[in-house]
């Protein structure tokens, strides 16, 4: 779960910007390229499940996806919750038992589903 925010949880870069948001540095990182495209979908997948190689950006959202999980995300930009949420419905759809895996490895006990699905269905 804490991968989908990762991306996603996509998508909040690793270090803060300031103390109350993730540094702007991906707003503009291309969500709907990775989505159109199942294979580069599947490598970000991997590379947050610790399953492949990551790029420099799949290390920086790696890196953000727990507290981003844990907080619904609350130090994200709107561009970035934009895009996390992009993310994470291609992950939801196009690989589904990635998603799962991904799922069950950041929020093992399901702790945090309900506040985080309650984000991804957000409209802010």
């Amino acid at each position: 779960m804490k991968t989908i925010v990762v991306l996603a949880t996509i998508l909040a870069a690793a270090l803060a910007f300031p103390a109350d948001t993730y540094n702007p540095k991906y707003d503009y990182f291309n969500a709907e390229e990775v989505v159109s495209n199942e294979r580069l979908l599947k490598n970000y997948a991997n590379c947050f499940l610790g399953k492949g190689p990551c790029t420099k950006e799949g290390t920086d959202f790696k890196t953000s996806i727990p507290e981003a999980l844990r907080t619904s995300c609350a130090k994200c930009t709107p561009k970035q919750r934009q895009l996390i949420r992009t993310v994470v419905q291609g992950f939801k759809t196009k690989v589904p038992d990635l998603w799962e895996e991904l799922t069950k490895k950041e929020d093992p006990n399901g702790e945090y589903k309900e506040a985080f699905n309650k984000f991804l269905n957000a409209s802010d």
